[in-house]
């Protein structure tokens, strides 16, 4: 009896390891074939793009950033109350130019960010 069950145990677990085996081999036959598909599939691709075909400069060079203050663009008000304010009355930008394009800057003295601790303005 003793005996019987060993050779139960030994079969069962050479079952698991050929199992295992043949588990391994399929998904390395698997890999093996995605790899030969993905050659086939790139060797069909066009070719990538030689360095005449490739974006360049603008004549004028680099663009640049523009900065600028904006000021809130108002809504315009209607002539008299009964008038309605149309889409095409309004303007198309919530934001305009601002007349001031001088830059408004920390002043010492005043608190530095919102929650900094500091004593504030004094």
């Amino acid at each position: 009896m003793y005996i019987a069950s060993q050779e139960v145990i030994l079969a069962s677990s050479t079952t698991n390891v050929v199992a295992a085996f043949v588990g391994g081999l399929v998904i390395v036959a698997a890999l093996v074939w995605a790899v030969r598909m993905g050659i086939r599939v790139r060797g069909q691709e066009s070719a990538p793009p030689t360095a005449e075909e490739q974006p360049h400069l603008p004549e004028g060079g680099a663009v640049h950033e523009e900065r600028e203050m904006r000021e809130p663009d108002e809504v315009p008000h209607a002539a008299n109350e009964s008038e309605r304010l149309m889409p095409y009355n309004m303007h198309s930008s919530s934001t305009k130019h601002a007349d001031d394009q001088h830059r408004k800057r920390w002043q010492p003295g005043s608190s530095g960010s919102f929650g900094s601790g500091g004593p504030g303005r004094t």
